[in-house]
């Protein structure tokens, strides 16, 4: 699998998007995150269909720190099931890609619940 990934998951508000994609940046756990308003999402969810207005998140960040990303999305999303979806970057301009690097570099997984800091 490749180095960069795209992350999507879905809102109920724009706040909330804003205070997940603000703290996912914050964190250095992605470099960038999109927040595309106003999307109508129709999906089956306990035995019944619902019709709802979201906003998707794309998140830019690398495999490396998909699970810092899926667990700072699932503290801070009020959704029961949020979705958390992981897409490969088959190719980017060399210097979006090294941005992305750039931000992430070093970085280690930043989530408060990382068994691995002290």
């Amino acid at each position: 699998m490749g180095e960069f990934i795209i992350v999507m998951t879905t809102t109920g508000s724009e706040k909330e998007g804003t205070a997940i994609a603000s703290t996912l940046v914050e964190r250095h756990q992605a470099a960038c995150v999109n927040l595309i308003p106003s999307v109508r999402s129709i999906y089956r969810w306990k035995d019944r269909t619902w019709n709802e207005m979201e906003h998707i998140l794309f998140i830019k960040t690398t495999e490396k720190m998909y699970e810092s990303v899926r667990r700072t999305i699932l503290e801070l999303h009020k959704y029961e099931l949020p979705e958390v979806l992981s897409f490969p970057l088959g190719k980017g301009d060399e210097n979006t890609l090294k941005w992305i690097r750039d931000c992430l570099h070093g970085k280690e997984d930043t989530t408060p619940n990382n068994p691995h800091q002290g």
